[in-house]
């Protein structure tokens, strides 16, 4: 039997490695010889390695967390007030664990993105379902449901994962609608579920973002229950870099000559 034939048979009757993978195994035992027990031994690893890469690769996608610095890079000591040894201890993911949440507060360009995002890629490799997404697009893709069950359809995609990060509560308002909608993703996640908020605003402000929300109180009491809280003080990083207009450029060098 070639290969080919043996490769879809196995395809067929469940295996996911691929045939690239598969060739490699096989040349692999005929040159060292394997017996028939440390075969299997070695093909069991081979599969159980590529349902995880599989099973990585799905949940990645579904993930939507997109390009970012890692923690590796943050610059701790540019914000005036942070909190890194809760940082780190959130990097164990004892909170996810527990179905606790975590708010990250402090104005733009402190990192607030930057730490949920490396809490959410931390997540996924350990093997949780996660999901990020903007406060605003969140509400837009539920607001654009035109039926109750597809609603409760694309719902699912907030309340279902081990870990949801929703980034930027505070910078756009939200009318009454959006309010009963995020108050509905907490609620069915409480105690059950880690949610991540990154925001400008203390609780006490969130009914700002939500005017005549009569939700708000039951919001911020369910989310803030179990909730790990660290504000960040500080200058925006990007505004600290940011190119100053009025800045005198330097005078380009000009090449000396040299002397005979």
């Amino acid at each position: 039997m070639s290969d080919n034939d043996l490769g879809e048979r196995l395809r067929a009757l469940g295996l996911r490695v691929n045939h690239e993978a598969l060739v490699a195994f096989l040349t692999h035992v005929h040159k060292s010889r394997l017996g028939p027990t440390e075969t299997l031994e070695q093909l069991a690893d081979l599969e159980e390695r590529s349902r995880a890469a599989v099973n990585l690769a799905r949940r990645t996608r579904f993930a939507c967390l997109g390009s970012f610095k890692t923690l590796d890079r943050f610059e701790w000591e540019h914000p005036e007030k942070i909190d890194r040894a809760l940082v780190e201890r959130l990097i164990e993911l004892d909170f996810v664990d527990r179905g606790e949440n975590v708010l990250l507060k402090g104005g733009s360009g402190l990192g607030k993105t930057l730490i949920a995002q490396n809490l959410a890629q931390t997540a996924l490799a350990a093997g949780f379902t996660v999901r990020f997404t903007t406060l605003a697009a969140a509400l837009a893709d539920l607001l654009g449901q035109e039926s109750m069950p597809a609603f409760e359809r694309r719902l699912r995609r907030y309340t279902r994962p081990d870990l949801l990060v929703l980034d930027e509560l505070g910078y756009l308002p939200c009318d009454t609608r959006a309010a009963d909608m995020l108050y509905n993703i907490v609620s069915r996640r409480h105690e059950q579920r880690s949610t991540i908020i990154t925001t400008n605003l203390g609780f006490k402000q969130w009914g700002t973002v939500f005017p005549g929300a009569a939700c708000v109180v039951a919001l911020v009491d369910r989310f803030a229950q179990h909730c790990h809280r660290m504000e960040i003080v500080g200058e925006s990083y990007r505004d600290k870099h940011r190119l100053d207009p009025d800045r005198p450029k330097p005078s380009p060098s000009r090449s000396r000559r040299k002397r005979p």
